[in-house]
C-alpha cells in the first residue's frame, strides 16, 4: 500500500486536505501547501470544511457544499469531495459500466480505485463539496476578486435574512395599524351603542394583533443577529487575511493607525447589527401610515405629509457636515489610537529616555482634537433631534386643532381625530431616530472607506493567482543586478547587485551601517519585491513561488526579535507546520534554548508575555533561532543572530549550528568576527553595490586596502 500524502518531516496531510489538493489539481488550479496551511483555522491547527471552500474559491474555483445523495452522483457532478465517517474523505470521480464508483482515496495513494456503492453508502456522511473551474479570463490573472467583495458578497450572503427582516418590518408595520382602528371603533360606534359583546371581541382580536406584533419585533432582531453574525465571521476573516497577507511596501501609517482602521470595523459591524438598521427598515413605512390617515381623516392627512418632508429636508441638509465630522474624528481616532500602541511598546523606553512629556503632548493634542470634532457632531445631530421631537409635537397638536374643525363641520369623528394623532405619532417615531442613524450611517461609511483602503492594498496572495509549488528546495540562491528602494525613499538601497550562492554553501554578508545588508535578506524572504533584476531560488523567481512555500523553505532570524505571548513551545512551532516533538527538542538544543530551560519545572511550556518581556536579549535570539530551525529550512538567513548573547553562549551555539547545518545553505548579515568561523565565503556590501566577494582569507588584504583609500584622502 502507498503511504499517505505527507509534507516536510513525514507529517501526514490530513484526508480533506489531500483530497482538496487533488481536485484543485485536476481541475487546472492547483493549490500549494503554503496556501493550504495559511489557511487552516481548526483548534488542533486542521483545515476545516469552510477554509477548504474559501481556499478554493480563491484558487479560482467554484465550491458549494451541501446535502447529496451517494446516487445522485454522475459524470456532470465529477470530481466532487465526499465527506466520510471519522473525518476521513474521499473524491469522487465517476463510475464504471458494472455501476461501481471511480474515486481518489489519500489513505491508498495517488491513483484512481473502485468502491462498490454499497459499501461506501455505509460510511458516507451524506454531505459533498461540489467544485467547478471559474471561467473568466480575468481570474487566471488574479485581476479579479474569486471570492466577491469583501464587504458587498458577505452582505448578498445573507440577503434572505434581510429579506425576512423587510418582510417582518412590513407585518409588524401593519399589525401596528390595528390599536389606532380599535380606538377609532370604539369611540365611533361602541361608546354610542353600549355595544358591551362588540368590545371583547375586538379587544381579543387587538390582543391577538399585539401579541403578533411582539412576536415579529423579536424575529426581525434574531433575523439581524444572526445575519450580522454570519456577515461578522466572512468580513472579520477576509479583513485579518488581508492584514495577514499584505504587502510591506503597501502598509502605510504607523501601526496604531492601522489597528484603528482595523478596530472600525466594529463600526461596520454594529451598524448592520443595531437597532439603526431597524429605523432603516421602518421608514418606508411612513407613507402608509400617511395614507391610512387621509383614508381615516381625510384632510387630517396633510400635517405629516408636510412635517415628514420637513424632517427629512432637515436630514438631508446636515449631511454633508457630519460626514466632514465623521471623517475628522476618524482621522483624530488613528492620531489618538497611533500615540496609544506607540507609548504601550515602548513604555520601557519612554521611561528611561525621559520622553513621557513629549508622548503625553502628543496624546493630550489628540483628545483635544477628537474631542472638538465630536463636540460638533453631537451638537448637529441634538439639533436634529430636538427639532424632529419638535415637529412631532406641533404635528400633534395641529392634527387636534384642526380636527376639531373638521368634527364641527361633520367632516371627522372622533375616533377619528384620535387614530389620526396615534398614526400621526407612529408615523412620525422612525424619524425621531433619523439624525442619530444620519450620524451611525456616515461614521459607517467611513470606516467602510478606511477599510476598503486597506481591503484594496497589494496582496502576496491576490485572488485567482497560481504559484509553483515548492514542497523543498536545494538551496541555490542567484541575486541579478537587483535594484530597490524602499517606499517613499529617493535613493536606491541596492543597485545592481548580483551574486550566487551554491547548495551547501555558507556564506557572510558583511558591510558598514545602511549599506544594504539586511534588504538582501529581505527581498531573499520576498517580503519586498526587486525594482529592477530578480531574486532567484534554485533557478525560479521567487515571485513564481508561493510566498509560504518560499519562507518554510527558508528559516530566517530578523534583527528585530519578535516573539509572541504563549509558550516557548508556541513560539518555537509557529516557524514549521505540525512540527513534532524531536523537532522541537533538536532545535531547542542546537539553538541554546534548554541551557536556560533546563531547570524549569514548565520548560518548553514556559509562558512568556508579547515580545518576550522578562527575557533577556540572548534568550530572546535564542527562541528566535529555534524557530527558524525546527522545521530543518534547506536555507538559513541569519541577521545579526548571536548579537545580545554572552561570549560563551555565542562560542556553544555556533559549534552547534555548524555541526547542525553542515548540508544546509547559509547566509549570515553581521557585523561580529566570531560568526565568520561558520562561513566559508564573505560578500561585502558597500553603497548598496558589492565591492568584494570572496573567501574569507581576502579579509585582511579588503582591510588594508581600505585602510590604505582612507589614507590617500586624508593626504
Amino acid at each position: 500500500m502507498t503511504k499517505p500524502a505527507t509534507i516536510s518531516h513525514g507529517a501526514e496531510l490530513s484526508p480533506l486536505e489531500a483530497c482538496l489538493l487533488h481536485v484543485a489539481a485536476q481541475l487546472d488550479r492547483p493549490i500549494t501547501l503554503a496556501t493550504l496551511f495559511a489557511a487552516q483555522s481548526g483548534p488542533a491547527g486542521e483545515l476545516t470544511l469552510r477554509d477548504a471552500i474559501e481556499v478554493s474559491q480563491r484558487a479560482g474555483l467554484q465550491a458549494g457544499y451541501g446535502k447529496r445523495k451517494l446516487g445522485d452522483f454522475d459524470a456532470n457532478l465529477a470530481p466532487a469531495l465526499l465527506v466520510l465517517e471519522d473525518e476521513k474523505a474521499i473524491v469522487y470521480h465517476g463510475r464504471t459500466k458494472h455501476g461501481h464508483l471511480l474515486v481518489f482515496d489519500p489513505a491508498l495513494g495517488d491513483g484512481i480505485g473502485e468502491v462498490s456503492e454499497d459499501k461506501l453508502k455505509q460510511i458516507y456522511t451524506g454531505y459533498a463539496i461540489l467544485f467547478r473551474r471559474n471561467h473568466q479570463e480575468d481570474v487566471a490573472t488574479g485581476d479579479a476578486p474569486v471570492s466577491g467583495h469583501w464587504f458587498w458578497s458577505a452582505m448578498a450572503a445573507n440577503r434572505w435574512s434581510y429579506t425576512q427582516v423587510g418582510l417582518a418590518a412590513a407585518l409588524a408595520n401593519l399589525l401596528g395599524l390595528s390599536t389606532s382602528i380599535f380606538i377609532m371603533v370604539v369611540y365611533d360606534r361602541v361608546l354610542p351603542n353600549e355595544a358591551t359583546e362588540s368590545l371583547i371581541a375586538l379587544t381579543a382580536g387587538v390582543g391577538l394583533a399585539l401579541g403578533f406584533d411582539f412576536v415579529l419585533k423579536l424575529l426581525r432582531a434574531g433575523f439581524i443577529d444572526r445575519a450580522g453574525q454570519k456577515a461578522d465571521l466572512l468580513m472579520g476573516r477576509r479583513v485579518f487575511d488581508q492584514i495577514l497577507n499584505i504587502r510591506m511596501k503597501s502598509r502605510t501609517g504607523s501601526t496604531g493607525a492601522m489597528a484603528s482602521t482595523v478596530r472600525e470595523f466594529e463600526t461596520l459591524r454594529e451598524f448592520f447589527t443595531s437597532a439603526t438598521l431597524v429605523a432603516l427598515v421602518d421608514l418606508p413605512f411612513i407613507a402608509l401610515f400617511v395614507f391610512v390617515i387621509y383614508l381615516v381623516g381625510g384632510p387630517l392627512a396633510l400635517v405629516p405629509a408636510l412635517a415628514v418632508p420637513f424632517v427629512l429636508l432637515t436630514g438631508v441638509a446636515i449631511q454633508p457636515l457630519l460626514s466632514r465630522l465623521a471623517e475628522k474624528s476618524f482621522s483624530d481616532g488613528q492620531s489618538k489610537q497611533s500615540v496609544l500602541v506607540e507609548t504601550v511598546s515602548g513604555l520601557e523606553t519612554i521611561k528611561t529616555t525621559s520622553a513621557a512629556r513629549q508622548m503625553r503632548t502628543r496624546w493630550e493634542n489628540a483628545i483635544e482634537r477628537q474631542s472638538s470634532h465630536g463636540i460638533r457632531s453631537r451638537t448637529v445631530t441634538q439639533f436634529a433631534l430636538n427639532l424632529t421631537g419638535f415637529t412631532q409635537q406641533a404635528a400633534q397638536v395641529l392634527i387636534v386643532f384642526f380636527g376639531v374643525f373638521l368634527i364641527t363641520d361633520g367632516q371627522a369623528s372622533m375616533g377619528a381625530l384620535v387614530a389620526s394623532v396615534m398614526l400621526t405619532g407612529r408615523a412620525l417615531a422612525p424619524l425621531g431616530q433619523l439624525a442619530q442613524t444620519l450620524t451611525r450611517v456616515n461614521q459607517a461609511r467611513s470606516a467602510y472607506r478606511s477599510l476598503n483602503a486597506l481591503m484594496q492594498a497589494e496582496s502576496e496572495r491576490p485572488p485567482g493567482r497560481t504559484w509553483v509549488s515548492r514542497d523543498g528546495c536545494e538551496g541555490r540562491i542567484t541575486f541579478k543586478d537587483v535594484h530597490f528602494a524602499y517606499p517613499d525613499q529617493p535613493h536606491d538601497t541596492l543597485a545592481g547587485v548580483s551574486f550566487s550562492i551554491e547548495p551547501g554553501e555558507k556564506v557572510a554578508i558583511l558591510g558598514p551601517i545602511g549599506s544594504g545588508k539586511s534588504t538582501i535578506g529581505r527581498l531573499l524572504l520576498g517580503l519586498y519585491e526587486a525594482r529592477a533584476g530578480s531574486v532567484m531560488l534554485d533557478g525560479a523567481d521567487i515571485r513564481q513561488i508561493d510566498p509560504g512555500d518560499l519562507r518554510r523553505n527558508i528559516g530566517s532570524v530578523l534583527q528585530d526579535i519578535w516573539l509572541f505571548s504563549g509558550t516557548v513551545r508556541e513560539n518555537i512551532n509557529s516557524g514549521a507546520v505540525r512540527a513534532r516533538d524531536r523537532d522541537l527538542i533538536h532545535a531547542g538544543k542546537v539553538a541554546g534554548v534548554e541551557d536556560f530551560l533546563a531547570n524549569t519545572p514548565s520548560g518548553y511550556d514556559q509562558k512568556i508575555t508579547e515580545r518576550g518581556e522578562g527575557l533577556s536579549g540572548g534568550q530572546r535570539q535564542a527562541i528566535a533561532l529555534a524557530r527558524a530551525l525546527v522545521g530543518r529550512p534547506r536555507v538559513l538567513l541569519l541577521d545579526e543572530p548571536t548579537s545580545a548573547m554572552d561570549v560563551k553562549t555565542e562560542a556553544n551555539v555556533i559549534q552547534r549550528l555548524k555541526q547542525a547545518t553542515q548540508d544546509t545553505t547559509m547566509v549570515i548579515v553581521t557585523h561580529r568576527t566570531t560568526l565568520l568561523e561558520l562561513v566559508d565565503r564573505v560578500i561585502v556590501v558597500e553603497n548598496g553595490r558589492i565591492s568584494a566577494d570572496g573567501p574569507k582569507s581576502m579579509l585582511s588584504q579588503h582591510a588594508r586596502k581600505s585602510r590604505r583609500h582612507l589614507n590617500v584622502a586624508a593626504s
